[in-house]
């Protein structure tokens, strides 16, 4: 298909639908907006998980059975760093070390993020735009029950547990797209939210003033992908993190939640669809590269 095209994404699911979308699109069509809200440091290294899921999502290194990090992996320096009593809640594998290795210096070199992640792509033959929403840092913060906590914490070294209240994004109020992102959206045809995480994945992004502007002006369809199947969500603690903010496990919930950037949303079939908005129910289940291009065509032909 030709024509250009805008996804907003995060995590695992997120790169599912891109990866979809990347294989039926023409060559260069495609422009992904990646959450940086997840980025930090560790032992002193500058790590952007969901840039580097999508980037191996998308050139076919991911570990398709645990979901994050690459197929094949070693962990050799994860071994030697117990050895010394070393805090190993977050693995970083022997390959993936190579990723944060580069994109540290790099940055310590005066390198902006988004160049960065843009000669990794090339590096890897992809053909499309992967941007980070910004160049600039932006924290996601979780005010759980065992109080403040930075996302990995929570996410990684807590495995989601602590009962959340509140989530908030630090620097995201002064913090500008990232060079190609605001163009991507005004130049698109049509503007697709992958079925991430809505509070952690997508809202960082959404809190970047100029981006939600932007969505918000534009004259295309911008269309979300909810995450909710049946009710729950695949992977992740997004069903989790609704009951305990006091929402409806329900599509009218994420629907509610992207009110005044979304024209429509695709639905699970059979689940709630929302009031009055437009919708989709289609199967969203993504288990397979044929799924994935199954469910990629739908939001590419619907037209609300």
């Amino acid at each position: 298909m030709s024509g250009k095209y805008v996804v907003l994404t995060g995590g695992v699911g997120g790169a599912k639908l891109v990866d979809g979308l990347y294989h039926l699109l023409a060559r260069n069509s495609l422009t992904s907006i990646v959450n940086t809200g997840d980025d930090f440091r560790h032992f002193g290294l500058a790590i952007s998980p969901d840039i580097d899921t999508l980037l191996y999502t998308l050139s076919g290194k991911a570990n398709a059975a645990q979901g994050w990090g690459r197929d094949g992996e070693s962990w050799s320096f994860m071994s030697a760093l117990r050895e010394l009593d070393g805090p190993d809640w977050f693995n970083l594998g022997d390959g993936d070390l190579a990723l944060h290795v580069l994109r540290s210096d790099a940055l310590a070199r005066g390198k902006r993020l988004s160049a960065i992640t843009d000669q990794f792509r090339k590096a890897w033959g992809l053909d499309l735009s992967i941007l980070p929403m910004s160049d600039e840092t932006v924290a996601t913060w979780l005010d759980t029950d065992e109080g403040a906590l930075p996302f990995q914490r929570y996410f990684v070294e807590r495995q989601c547990r602590p009962v959340v209240r509140a989530v908030r994004f630090e620097g995201a109020s002064d913090a500008m797209a990232a060079p190609g992102v605001l163009a991507a959206i005004h130049a698109a045809e049509k503007i697709f939210i992958a079925p991430s995480n809505p509070w952690l994945s997508v809202d960082p992004i959404l809190a970047v003033p100029a981006i939600k502007q932007a969505l918000i002006d534009t004259r295309v369809p911008v269309i979300a992908v909810s995450p909710l199947i049946g009710g729950s969500a695949v992977k992740g603690p997004t069903s989790k993190m609704m009951a305990e903010m006091g929402l409806s496990l329900m599509n009218q919930s994420i629907a509610e939640h992207y009110s005044g950037v979304i024209d429509a949303l695709v639905i699970h079939d059979g689940d709630d669809a929302p009031r009055g908005l437009p919708s989709l129910a289609i199967n969203t289940l993504m288990q397979d590269a044929a799924d994935r291009r199954r469910v990629a065509r739908a939001v590419l032909d619907f037209a609300p």
